[in-house]
């Protein structure tokens, strides 16, 4: 569904899988300094809406994902990945739970597989899934964005993001003053290091590529589905890839699309997810490399150029190992 917001002057339509909402809104460096400031809001209302509930939904939810959500207090925000058999990462969770209700943000057009795999676990638990996105928009929030806007607009807030009723979405723009397009907040997102599923990853990214296991990943919890291979890679392996961060060097004009190939002197080394302008660091990507590839390795992407920032440690895992 498009958002309203799109009829707002200046605003440029995003391309897939951000199609719906703006890309920005005429002034994309602009709308990043704004973002960065807290002083503008981005339209996330593509992104999909869970709601759980019932009495059994924290210790239920808590068994069918990488989180410690059984005692998860409500208003408290954090995230969550449903796993595959083999620890692939098929679902990123944004949670939180209001106390009657727990609220779970995706990735736009995942809200409907979630809920399909989220009611066959049920079983003869009590808790019902309802996938509220046609209710609820996504926002990126800003610094006013608290408790009720205006007129009394209900706002539940899930860490930087925020839910609002989506017949209410005008009016809290409205209330936020300055918009900012998706690819200001993709900009802010790679400058931190921060993945997001299907963009910077692929069907084969495990918690420990990506540095979810810091976010996402609670170490110490019982069993839950793709653990074996979440734990082994952690106690005493290294991930077969690494996120890293890119620094092109400009001279493309065009940013290179996701799935690029990264390239070596030996051949492809792994693939582009998120590129973006950035209005501090320049042009910028995450990317997904072969743990093998030197940290200190002048990379190549198509006629660029890219020297590496490193995000997750082609160490990682190790440190039990060190220590046994």
């Amino acid at each position: 569904m498009a958002s309203p917001l799109l009829a707002r002057p200046g605003a440029v339509p995003a391309d897939p899988p951000d199609a719906g909402v703006a890309s920005h809104y005429g002034d994309p460096l602009r709308e990043q300094k704004l973002l960065a400031r807290g002083e503008a809001m981005v339209d996330l209302s593509h992104f999909g809406v869970v709601r759980v509930t019932g009495p059994d939904r924290l210790p239920w939810l808590h068994s069918l994902t990488t989180q410690h959500l059984s005692a998860l207090p409500p208003g408290a925000p954090t995230e969550a990945l449903v796993l595959s058999p083999h620890g692939h990462v098929e679902h990123h969770l944004r949670v939180v739970d209001d106390g009657a209700a727990t609220w779970l943000v995706v990735e736009p057009g995942t809200a409907a597989a979630l809920v399909e795999f989220l009611s066959s676990m049920r079983f003869l638990l009590r808790v019902e899934v309802a996938d509220v996105t046609a209710d609820w928009a996504v926002v990126r929030s800003f610094a006013g964005l608290d408790g009720r806007v205006g007129t009394g607009v209900e706002v539940r807030r899930v860490g930087d993001f925020a839910l609002v009723p989506r017949a209410s979405l005008v009016a809290c723009a409205s209330a936020a003053g300055a918009l900012a397009g998706v690819a200001a907040y993709d900009a802010l997102r790679v400058a931190a290091g921060e993945p997001r599923l299907g963009r910077d990853t692929d069907h084969r990214t495990i918690p420990n590529e990506v540095g979810w296991i810091e976010r996402a990943v609670h170490l110490d919890k019982g069993c839950y589905r793709g653990q074996e291979t979440v734990a082994r890679v952690h106690n005493l392996g290294r991930p077969p890839r690494r996120l890293v961060r890119l620094h092109l060097d400009g001279v493309a004009e065009t940013l290179p699309a996701t799935g690029t190939a990264v390239e070596l002197d030996t051949g492809r080394v792994g693939f582009v997810g998120t590129a973006v302008r950035h209005f501090e660091l320049g042009a910028v990507a995450l990317a997904l490399v072969k743990r093998t590839v030197p940290v200190d390795a002048v990379l190549r992407v198509g006629p660029s150029a890219a020297a590496q920032d490193v995000l997750v440690s082609p160490d990682a895992g190790l440190g039990i190992r060190a220590r046994l």
